[in-house]
């Protein structure tokens, strides 16, 4: 999800929600405690140089049960940061504590704004030897003619 598109729905909100991959959702008194843009330079294992940035969110479960924070006081903190930090339109990665600091991207889905889980790749996998992934047949779309039949399904 990009900057913009949080803000859209945030204007739509009258509580903010966010669910983990595992369906619970994060603890109403969360805090937003940053905003930002994260810039990773780096070489892939193939030797390509990239750049990455995004939209940095991070989530904290404070102990502060008194005060909720509103789709507004969001939607605010989201435009200082654009105008005093000069980020753009990117796409957003939310932190979170679980057993260390998790990283997520961000869906939503009409109600809350759901942690979509993040996995690792590699970015090289043709310069590495890594075979492509065999494509997937339905069954349904097999037929039951013959390999070797002059119009078979195997040649």
């Amino acid at each position: 999800m990009k900057l913009s598109e949080i803000k859209n729905h945030l204007a739509e909100l009258e509580t903010i929600a966010f669910q983990l991959p595992n369906g619970e959702l994060v603890p109403n008194h969360f805090h937003v405690t940053e905003v930002g843009k994260i810039t990773k330079n780096f070489i892939d294992c193939g030797g390509t140089v990239r750049n990455e940035e995004v939209v940095n969110f991070q989530l904290w479960n404070a102990n502060d049960y008194d005060h909720r924070l509103h789709p507004e006081k969001l939607i605010n903190i989201i435009e200082l940061s654009e105008k005093v930090l000069g980020i753009e339109d990117l796409e957003i990665e939310v932190e979170y504590q679980g057993q260390t600091i998790e990283k997520f991207g961000l869906d939503f889905d009409g109600t809350n704004f759901i942690l979509a889980s993040k996995q690792t790749d590699c970015l090289a996998k043709d310069n590495c030897g890594i075979p492509a992934e065999k494509p997937k047949l339905n069954l349904a779309e097999v037929t039951n003619e013959p390999c070797c039949a002059p119009d078979g399904n195997c040649c």
